[in-house]
């Protein structure tokens, strides 16, 4: 019953290559695509400003909730507070992914940042640190989902030869958020014992974008025709009808589906791993770079928060470099060789950043480098995981690739917390989780070259 999808996209594929072969690539962009792009992008832009606030004053705001008796311990209590935030991430956002396979991408999108709106401006009520924590963890059960709907927002409606553009176009919400983050607290910081809780109130503003979303993107072509066959499907199941293969896949729930299948099962636990090595290797290390820089300020006689926000600065504008930079190297060179040097030069720069680089200048410029290539590497997901799924359960199935690592990788804030104390400081710890980073490496031959290819219906 399903229509030849494949070779209708493909026939379409090699029309617009042909005709826009001598087209600047942005202005073969159509309106309704870039509209799509900005609300995924505002939607990421969205939680990279609310999770960077967190790294940014997590350590404030335990200095003024914990007892003066368990100041010693404020890394191992900032890493469980980071750690039960990635954990509400993660459920939300596995909740999330396969609701959007069932209700739309844009109206995913939508509840996805209303509700983050509703809940954020609760963690500047914390009174106590346990207080905070459970806030924290509420805030990331919001917003856990609007990644998964945003990329399979802007993978099925951007073109094939530019999926990667739009994967990291998209990405870079994040790393702008982060920016933002820093930028205000460079200016926040200094208002007082409260400045921690104005970063959270000033993440309410976001519900107002819904109004605009509501009227001003569109919703998936795919997603409505495959939509359309699943309640098809459904209606014949319950006549009494006989379900080819590919009806019975439809009617099955999403993750039931994803996993039944062995080819979607085995491209599932490889990316699952590869995005463990890139979860893991941020939230474990590169979220201790704005303390250990403002570390390493303070011991030279200057102002440590500020030199904290400056390293925050510095390494998200290498993350929003690196985020674009990914999808548009992705395209020029395959989705296999960027993901590998990516992996490869982010094992490489950590030690780099916290044994080999002592002056605090210096630190900056490494910082943005490592942004670059630990957090920019993240838009390897929204470019590839696309398309190695079919549109039927692609929401269940990037958010599974996406937010399960984070049921493990929230221990890894636990775990380089507790490497700190232990250690007496950053280096070694970071080092230390950084071989992570060779787990992803060695799992990139294992997925399918996807380039320029049209998103499939059948695997």
């Amino acid at each position: 019953m399903q229509q030849p999808l494949e070779e209708r996209s493909g026939a379409v594929h090699a029309q617009s290559r042909s005709a826009g072969e001598d087209v600047v690539w942005y202005r073969s962009i159509s309106r309704k695509q870039w509209s799509a792009l900005a609300a995924s992008n505002l939607g990421w832009f969205f939680d990279g400003y609310e999770t960077y606030a967190l790294v940014l004053t997590v350590g404030v705001a335990l200095g003024q909730l914990l007892a003066p008796s368990a100041h010693a311990q404020i890394p191992f209590y900032a890493g469980l507070v980071i750690a039960l935030t990635l954990l509400g991430w993660g459920i939300g956002g596995l909740i999330g992914g396969i609701l959007t396979d069932y209700v739309g991408r844009k109206r995913m999108m939508m509840l996805a940042i209303l509700a983050y709106s509703l809940t954020t401006g609760l963690s500047a009520l914390s009174w106590d640190w346990a207080s905070f924590a459970a806030l924290r963890f509420v805030v990331g059960l919001a917003m856990g989902s609007e990644w998964a709907t945003g990329t399979a927002m802007t993978a099925e409606i951007w073109p094939d030869r530019h999926r990667g553009k739009g994967a990291g176009l998209m990405q870079c919400g994040l790393g702008t958020g982060f920016f933002v983050a820093s930028l205000i607290w460079l200016f926040v910081s200094g208002m007082g014992d409260h400045a921690w809780r104005y970063m959270y109130l000033i993440g309410v503003l976001p519900g107002l974008a819904t109004l605009w979303m509501r009227a001003g993107i569109p919703e998936s072509e795919q997603w409505e025709r495959v939509n359309a066959q699943r309640k098809a499907t459904r209606e014949r199941k319950k006549a009494g009808a006989v379900l080819d293969d590919g009806e019975q896949a439809l009617a099955r729930f999403t993750l039931t589906d994803l996993l039944a299948d062995p080819k979607l099962r085995r491209r599932t636990w490889i990316a699952v791993l590869m995005s463990l090595s890139t979860t893991l290797g941020w939230w474990g290390i590169s979220t201790w770079v704005p303390p250990y820089i403002g570390a390493v300020a303070a011991r030279a006689g200057l102002h440590a928060a500020q030199w904290a926000s400056f390293a925050g600065m510095a390494y998200n504008v290498g993350a929003i470099a690196g985020y674009i930079g990914l999808g548009f190297l992705a395209d020029a060179y395959g989705r296999k060789r960027v993901t590998a040097l990516f992996f490869a030069v982010a094992f490489i720069i950590t030690p780099v950043l916290f044994i080999w680089t002592h002056d605090v200048a210096l630190l900056l410029a490494v910082a943005c480098v490592s942004g670059f290539f630990s957090l920019g590497q993240y838009t390897w997901m929204p470019t590839w995981l696309p398309e190695l799924y079919p549109t039927r359960v692609r929401g269940t199935a990037i958010a599974l690739c996406f937010n399960v690592p984070r049921f493990l990788a929230w221990t890894g804030p636990l775990v380089a917390g507790t490497l700190i104390a232990r250690f007496g400081g950053y280096g070694h710890a970071a080092v230390t989780v950084g071989f992570i980073y060779l787990v992803g490496l060695a799992l990139v031959p294992f997925l399918p070259e996807t380039r320029g290819k049209p998103l499939p219906e059948q695997v």
